[in-house]
């Protein structure tokens, strides 16, 4: 008997699986909480710019080379962003050409809740396993997203 693709994902998912489940569950819980504490506008694809940007403020391409997105994607999101009142685009002292995307007061409020609801939901899951094996996953896990098999 053939066992079907989907119940052998489901039996013994591989890192792509493992990896979407963890990053969609950790999304839900993250933009419920911060949707709770006064920011219900805010989506997922929006972590592509404000997990990533600096309270100083960061260059649209910096944010698009950390979160691995376009740029045009990063521009995209930050229109909406500036719209939603959470960003706006400053010129940078250090290259008057360049724009820094800047982090408003109410974009700082996101970041810091955005911050202690990942702090709270890494804690529960280091509770759960006990925190020297979470340590070890989080090291493990590090090595493996910093892998990049074009180099070996």
């Amino acid at each position: 008997m053939t066992v079907r693709r989907s119940e052998r994902k489901l039996r013994d998912p591989d890192l792509g699986v493992l990896t979407g489940r963890t990053l969609f569950g950790l999304q839900r819980e993250l933009f419920a909480t911060v949707a709770e504490q006064g920011h219900p506008d805010l989506r997922p694809r929006h972590g592509a710019v404000l997990a990533y940007l600096d309270e100083e403020g960061s260059r649209a391409t910096d944010l698009a080379a950390q979160s691995g997105q376009h740029k045009q994607v990063i521009g995209t999101l930050v229109d909406e962003l500036v719209a939603l009142g959470y960003v706006e685009r400053r010129p940078d002292p250090a290259d008057r050409r360049a724009k820094l995307i800047m982090p408003t007061a109410k974009g700082l409020d996101q970041m810091v809740k955005a911050d202690a609801a990942v702090a709270a939901i890494e804690a529960r899951h280091a509770e759960a396993v006990g925190e020297e094996a979470y340590a070890e996953f989080k090291r493990v896990f590090r090595l493996v997203a910093g892998h990049r098999s074009d180099l070996g």
